[in-house]
């Protein structure tokens, strides 16, 4: 009698040490497509021609690049990012007109990569797009695709506008970046 009372001891309290079994199992793969990247947008206010030299002439482009989860919220993303440049024609259903330049590439498929372009103040990525012969008194239609690792795909677009030249660095003050962060590829 005395063996069955500590038996059933010992299996109550075996009983009482496990997790629920629904508690136990974690559903990863929809886990993943909760947290993870379901929309994608090119910031449409921070994405301008920039002067990262600090000679005061735009040396391309600076997209910020914002991925949101399904809940709105900023997220990471792995994958792939390209942009393309083009003309802008007023008046169009496609505002895109000519490509001035190949399309830049840019990843975000390493640790590296993440921490390149990652940016904690505005929680989206940041790249520098270099092109010299941008003219801010122009209108422009910049894209960008966006290839998620393990499959899937998102696009957008936004018009960059004529705006006025950023105020002139004083000369002791280094600029903000040095070089640009992607590069065009061959078509």
């Amino acid at each position: 009698m005395k063996h069955l009372v500590w038996a059933a001891i010992g299996l109550l309290m075996a009983m009482g040490c496990q997790q629920p079994l629904d508690m136990m199992m974690v559903d990863a793969p929809s886990e993943a497509n909760v947290l993870g990247p379901a929309s994608m947008r090119i910031h449409p206010i921070f994405t301008q021609p920039r002067d990262w030299t600090g000679d005061a002439r735009p040396d391309g482009i600076e997209a910020l690049v914002e991925f949101l989860d399904q809940f709105g919220d900023p997220t990471k993303a792995s994958g792939r990012v390209y942009f393309e440049l083009f003309e802008y024609q007023p008046g169009s259903p496609d505002p895109r007109g000519e490509r001035l330049v190949n399309p830049w590439a840019a990843s975000l498929d390493t640790p590296d990569d993440q921490r390149q372009h990652w940016d904690r103040t505005s929680r989206a990525y940041s790249f520098l797009l270099a092109y010299p012969s941008i003219d801010p008194a122009r209108t422009y239609v910049l894209t960008a695709t966006f290839e998620r690792t393990g499959g899937g795909r998102f696009f957008d677009r936004v018009i960059l506008e004529p705006h006025r030249q950023e105020p002139r660095r004083d000369a002791a003050q280094p600029p903000a970046a040095s070089r640009p962060t992607t590069r065009s590829v061959a078509p």
